[in-house]
């Protein structure tokens, strides 16, 4: 397992991302609840994904230790967040949930993803396998709380890079993450 070091400031933005913002920005300022907003932004997100205008070289660069965090955008709000994770061959986020509503999208490559439910088990809870998604390039996916549980990998041979969208200020949290799970999980 690897574990990435998240950002602290955002970098400079291109026009389409300038635009992709304004588009979310558009979407989170409607005050709908978490789950349809998240799809939404996902729809804002898909037709952004792959164009070759969308990041700079910088914010595609990987970590060898690392999956690394590229925070594009955090809203003067605390309403959402914009980030660019980049993902070398072997890297993986924990078994993990997240602080808020969430969009990924795959720009560049694939991410694989393991989606699990917690279920009771007598006076504990466990894990359990729940599906397995391959994410190719130019695909999206929308989650909000609970049942957002996940580990995402990169088991290919490339590079991969996704965008993600928080509907949080990861900035100021320092993380989308609200658990880790070392409960024992079925594989």
């Amino acid at each position: 397992m690897t574990t990435a070091h998240t950002a602290t400031a955002a970098t400079p933005a291109t026009a389409r991302l300038r635009s992709l913002v304004a588009e979310i920005r558009e979407t989170v300022n409607r005050g709908l609840p978490p789950e349809p907003t998240a799809y939404m932004v996902a729809e804002r997100l898909l037709p952004h994904l792959g164009r070759s205008d969308l990041l700079t070289e910088g914010q595609c660069e990987g970590d060898s230790a690392h999956y690394r965090q590229h925070v594009l955008h955090a809203e003067h709000d605390g309403s959402f967040s914009v980030v660019a994770l980049v993902w070398l061959p072997g890297q993986s986020t924990p078994v993990h949930d997240h602080v808020s509503w969430c969009v990924t999208g795959v720009h560049r490559g694939e991410e694989h993803e393991r989606r699990y439910r917690l279920v009771p088990h007598g006076m504990t809870a466990r894990l359990v396998a729940a599906q397995d998604v391959v994410n190719p390039a130019g695909t999206v996916a929308a989650f909000a709380p609970p049942g957002d549980i996940h580990l995402v990998r990169n088991a290919g041979t490339g590079k991969a890079v996704s965008l993600h969208v928080y509907g949080a200020d990861i900035v100021r949290l320092g993380t989308s993450v609200r658990r880790v799970y070392d409960l024992p999980a079925d594989r």
